[in-house]
């Protein structure tokens, strides 16, 4: 008699169910692929399915969004939650599935999540300078002095004390903008505008670090696989 308890444990930090729920999906023959198993199912478990399905991914999934307008990342912010577009079982995991960083409601566009704990904080510190790009709809004209005070160095956000590090700024319409900076500070870009006189009436994000939408419709998700996920350390 095959010992199932290293799978069933498996699938339960995959967040398919508890122990006793996974044991239950056993026995009702929802889980397959262990035809060819040795009498101690131990791992890997590459060829296991559930419902006729691969699996999740092991931990160190992560996961790339479309993130709507409307959504927040934190139940802290209230309405919706970007969590709400993922499957249930994601917010089951062990590790848990995380947000790297944030956008808020208004704000749409790429979102990563990962469980994998050392690359969230790895990628959300100051020093890994990621470049994340932000496309601005303003409520003003540009005036020509806003690419300068971004790169300069010495931008002061208000309420704040450390200047921002350099950023680039590309005008492309006469109230539109790009930005590309290398921080995430809190509601960074839309306080940077502020700080040159101006009001952001729409932000998007287009890239993180080597990643883009790619297609992806708003709402949509998928895994990054191995090589795009090597892209990111």
């Amino acid at each position: 008699m095959k010992d199932l308890r290293p799978l069933t444990k498996y699938l339960a930090g995959l967040g398919y169910g508890s122990r006793k729920e996974v044991e239950t999906a056993i026995r009702r023959g929802r889980v397959g692929g262990l035809e060819g198993c040795g009498k101690g199912v131990v791992g890997p478990f590459e060829n296991v399915t559930f419902d006729d399905e691969p699996l999740d991914p092991p931990p160190g999934m992560v996961v790339i969004m479309n993130k709507p307008a409307g959504y927040t990342c934190s139940r802290a912010d209230g309405g919706q939650l970007v969590y709400e577009l993922l499957p249930p079982r994601f917010l089951a995991r062990t590790p848990a599935l995380s947000s790297v960083g944030r956008l808020d409601a208004p704000t749409t566009g790429l979102l990563l999540f990962t469980d994998d704990g050392q690359l969230l904080h790895r990628l959300i510190s100051p020093r890994s300078e990621t470049e994340k790009v932000y496309e601005a709809v303003l409520a003003r004209p540009l005036e020509g002095h806003e690419g300068e005070a971004f790169a300069s160095g010495t931008l002061m956000l208000r309420g704040e004390d450390k200047p921002l590090k350099p950023a680039r700024l590309e005008v492309t319409g006469e109230c539109n903008a790009r930005v590309t900076l290398t921080e995430g500070r809190y509601h960074q870009v839309r306080r940077m505008f502020a700080a040159v006189g101006n009001h952001v009436e729409a932000l998007h994000r287009t890239q993180f670090g080597p990643l883009t939408l790619d297609g992806l419709a708003d709402g949509e998700w998928r895994v990054l696989d191995s090589d795009e996920v090597a892209g990111l350390a």
